[in-house]
């Protein structure tokens, strides 16, 4: 079965990451799938809303450390920045079910979707910093924005957790509902927006982002620039070492 399923249903399609027994952790082509689902999805006049989904237990562990390593991102033609460009770009609603783990790109793309919904075991993280690395997908810009300083420092400099109250007290989802209905409620929410005029919806996105369109996207540039040097620099080597050798970090010499 396909780590990614996409299903298009009464002008809605479902994005659903499916490699549950891998945490729902992202490889270079469950990216290409996504990016490709959402530039369809894009062009056909037929989808009005778009609901990425996980399983009631995880969202997504973010990237696949083994596959990460092997095809490193490449450039903006990458599978993953397509994936960064397409969502960020998305015109049309975007609905979001998150539950259980959230990590890394698990937590930042929801930062381009319209509406989230989270299960009461969502646990969001970003530990970019951790990995030696810089955060991605204009994250650097728009947590402080949602979270205010001080509380996007916590979560992007030390890298620490929040749980789903957190994150509705500071607006990254809408509400928090039990795991086993978080996927009904986007759905349903999905199929509210999908009865509504759709050119309205996409002037109605287009007006709220236009203000900062143009810094997001410089800020996906810059942050891939740095997280592309940063990826052979000594500390994340050092990261990315003991994560593959089940052992802590040691970076006191980097």
């Amino acid at each position: 079965m396909s780590d990614i399923l996409i299903h298009s249903e009464a002008g809605v399609t479902t994005i659903t990451l499916n490699r549950v027994e891998k945490k729902n952790s992202i490889t270079t082509a469950m990216y290409s799938a996504m990016a490709d689902a959402l530039l369809q999805a894009q062009e056909d006049t037929a989808v009005r809303a778009v609901v990425i989904q996980g399983h009631a237990t995880v969202f997504s562990a973010g990237n696949d450390i083994g596959d990460f390593l092997n095809n490193p991102p490449g450039g903006e033609d990458s599978p993953v920045f397509r994936f960064m460009l397409a969502i960020s770009n998305f015109p049309k609603p975007l609905v979001a079910a998150v539950c259980g783990p959230a990590v890394g790109i698990g937590t930042t793309l929801l930062l381009h979707c319209d509406l989230v919904y989270a299960g009461d075991n969502a646990a969001f993280s970003m530990p970019f910093v951790n990995l030696g690395l810089c955060p991605e997908l204009a994250s650097s810009l728009l947590v402080p924005q949602m979270l205010g300083y001080h509380r996007a420092a916590e979560a992007l400099l030390l890298g620490e957790p929040f749980m789903a109250e957190a994150a509705l007290e500071v607006g990254l989802v809408n509400r928090i509902v039990p795991p086993t209905e978080a996927n009904a409620v986007a759905q349903a929410q999905a199929r509210k927006l999908a009865t509504k005029p759709i050119s309205a919806q996409v002037e109605t996105k287009r007006l709220m982002k236009k203000g900062q369109a143009s810094l997001v996207a410089q800020q996906i540039s810059d942050e891939g620039a740095s997280f592309g040097r940063m990826l052979s620099e000594p500390a994340a080597r050092e990261a990315f070492g003991a994560f593959m050798e089940k052992r802590k970090p040691d970076f006191s010499k980097v």
